[in-house]
Parts: structure tokens; C-alpha cells; sequence
């Protein structure tokens, strides 16, 4: 990506093991993500170019001198940041936060390519079990980012039996927000969104109230809907300042926001009007993919969820322009690439 709207498919050297922890990994299955949408909207304009993309599943055919975890031909997950899982972060759970990490999302390794080198390779990508199904690919993918922020989103915000929950944004990451809170429990879901069908799918995945208005507007209807209380738990999945007033307008006193929408602001209301005065809680951040990608992996693999539901249209790596296209201009919800 070279800035606003400029995308290009372009040859690169292939990737190379540069550190006896790297693995090779051929990619099968690649994504756009929602967060890929703030630099194309936004990003300076660059000579150099930014690599792009952070979810990938693929088959391994190269590994370094101290990979043991992986083997060639295994095919894996791969996260959408590298970590050693096994550093003081890594074992409290913050993967994200490794001693030894990074991201790929504009490193010298995307995903969004045909191959891609994995630092940290055995702390990093998880094997997909040897004979699994083709079809639930487009799930096992989103065990890389979109299913397991929303789970994330979930985790850290405290979603138990009992409680209600409001989730703004019915982007892949909101939607998917919607079936990991259902899972764990939540009595009551609202989707804050107001694309039909998208919101639809959200109903699908376990929504049981859609509010389509915004601002001030969608804040009384989510109070109406509980009745005045508020909602205990408040998924920002949207990054804007706009969806984070809107979620300390509808949290309940006591409550917990999480975000898991990357902010695209530096400032953000903390004080008596926001969060001081009702007792709040903030919290949230880039989820911790590795934390829980092995319990989910079971999951998707028996059928008890279908996360992958959420790729609406699927495209070639030659025309990822048109798909960035796509979901920019809400086209699509979230296309799959196939390298």
C-alpha cells in the first residue's frame, strides 16, 4: 500500500529463514481485515510501500534450525502477531505484548502475499489437524484475528451468565463479538448496527435486539431496551470516538467497555460525565490470538460454531485491489483471498 486507495500487487524476493526460530510458510488462505480499511483511508503517502496483511492459514515448507513444534507440510494458523509463548507476558497471556514479538501487519512479512516467513515459529502458528475438512478453512481462518478479538472482546469485558451485553459495530470483528459473547453465556445481546444484512447474520450468531440509530438516538434506544439500567458489558468494535461516547452512554454504572476496534483517536473522555462517575471499567487492546487459539480450534473443527460465516466474497490475491474496493465501500463484509 503506497497511501489512500493505492494498493498494488507487486513481486518481492521470497522469504528466507533468517533466524533458526523461522519458519516458511506457503499461504493458502489470506483475508482483508476491517482494520486494513484505516490505512487505506488514511495512510501517508509512502515511495516505499507498506506490506500488508495479518491473517493467514498455510502449509509449511521451510523451518529453521531450533523449530521442533512444526514440520514440513504441516498446514497452520498463523496468528496475526508473532510470539515465543513462553516469555513473562506470554505465559500471563499477552501474546501480543512478547519480549521477543511483532506484528506482521507492515513488517517486511505480510500475509497478504503468497509466502510469508514466521518469526517465533513454534510459539506462533498452531497445526491444523492432517486430513481436516476444506470447507471449514474459512472458520480456522478466523482464528487468526476477527473470531478471537471478538472472543477477546468478550473475555476481558467480563461476559458471564446474567449479564447483558451491547456491541457497536456490525463489522466481521462486532458480528463475531456477537457469537463469542453468546457462547459464553451472555443473557441478553445488542447489536448496535445498521447494515440489514450484516445485522441479520448478527441475529444468526445469537443477537436478540438490533439498534440501528446512533449518537444520542441509539444511546435511548439501547437504555430503552434495559429498561433504563444500561447494558454490563459494551464492545466497542469500531475504533472511532464516536462508538466509544456512544459506549459509555449506554453502560450500565458498574460496567466494563472493552475495545477491541483499533482507536484511530489519541484522546478519549475518562472523566465524570464518561467513566469516573459511573464506576466504569476500560479495558481492552489487541487480543492475544495464541492465548486462546487452541481452545477454539476444537470448536470449529466439531461444527459448534462457524465463525467463517462471515467471508461474503472471495477473490484472488491479483485482485485484492477490488477487494479492498469492495469492502471499503461496504460492498462486501469481508472477502477471503486465495494466493
Amino acid at each position: 500500500m503506497y497511501g489512500p486507495g493505492d494498493v498494488r500487487v507487486e513481486e518481492v524476493p521470497d522469504p528466507t529463514i533468517d533466524e533458526p526460530t523461522d519458519a516458511v510458510v506457503r499461504v493458502t488462505y489470506a483475508s482483508v481485515c476491517g482494520s486494513d480499511l484505516h490505512p487505506y483511508r488514511s495512510m501517508a503517502p509512502s515511495q516505499n510501500g507498506r506490506r500488508m496483511g495479518h491473517e493467514a492459514v498455510g502449509v509449511v515448507e521451510e523451518v529453521g534450525a531450533d523449530v521442533t513444534a512444526l514440520t514440513v507440510g504441516d498446514t497452520v494458523i498463523v496468528p496475526f502477531s508473532w510470539s515465543d509463548n513462553t516469555c513473562v507476558y506470554c505465559r500471563e497471556g499477552f501474546n501480543t505484548s512478547c519480549v521477543h514479538g511483532g506484528f506482521f501487519d507492515g513488517a517486511p512479512s505480510a500475509t497478504q502475499a503468497e509466502r510469508l516467513r514466521v518469526p517465533q515459529a513454534d510459539g506462533t502458528a498452531v497445526v491444523i489437524p492432517e486430513g481436516t475438512d476444506e470447507s471449514l478453512m474459512p472458520s480456522l481462518l478466523t482464528l487468526a484475528d476477527v473470531y478471537l478479538t471478538g472472543y477477546h472482546a468478550a473475555y476481558t469485558g467480563g461476559v458471564s451468565p446474567g449479564k447483558t451485553v451491547t456491541v457497536i459495530g456490525d463489522g466481521a470483528v462486532g458480528l463475531l463479538t456477537v457469537l463469542a459473547a453468546r457462547q459464553v453465556g451472555a443473557e441478553r445481546i445488542i447489536l448496535m448496527g445498521r447494515h440489514t444484512d450484516r445485522t441479520d447474520l448478527g441475529r444468526e450468531f445469537g443477537a436478540d435486539d438490533v439498534v440501528p440509530e446512533r449518537g444520542e438516538e441509539g444511546i435511548a434506544k439501547v437504555m430503552e431496551l434495559t429498561g433504563g439500567d444500561g447494558s454490563h458489558v459494551v464492545v466497542d468494535a469500531v475504533g472511532h470516538l464516536p462508538a466509544y461516547e456512544q459506549a459509555y452512554g449506554v453502560l450500565r454504572p458498574g460496567g466494563t467497555i472493552s475495545r477491541v476496534g483499533v482507536p484511530q483517536y489519541e484522546e478519549a473522555p475518562v472523566g465524570m460525565a464518561s467513566l469516573f462517575g459511573k464506576n466504569a471499567t476500560l479495558t481492552g487492546g489487541p487480543a492475544a490470538q495464541r492465548r486462546y487459539l487452541e481452545a477454539a480450534l476444537p470448536q470449529v473443527l466439531a461444527g459448534q460454531i462457524q465463525p467463517g460465516r462471515v467471508f461474503d466474497r472471495r477473490l484472488g490475491l491479483d485482485d485484492i485491489v477490488e477487494a479492498y474496493r469492495l469492502m471499503d465501500s461496504r460492498e462486501a463484509l469481508k472477502v477471503l483471498i486465495r494466493p
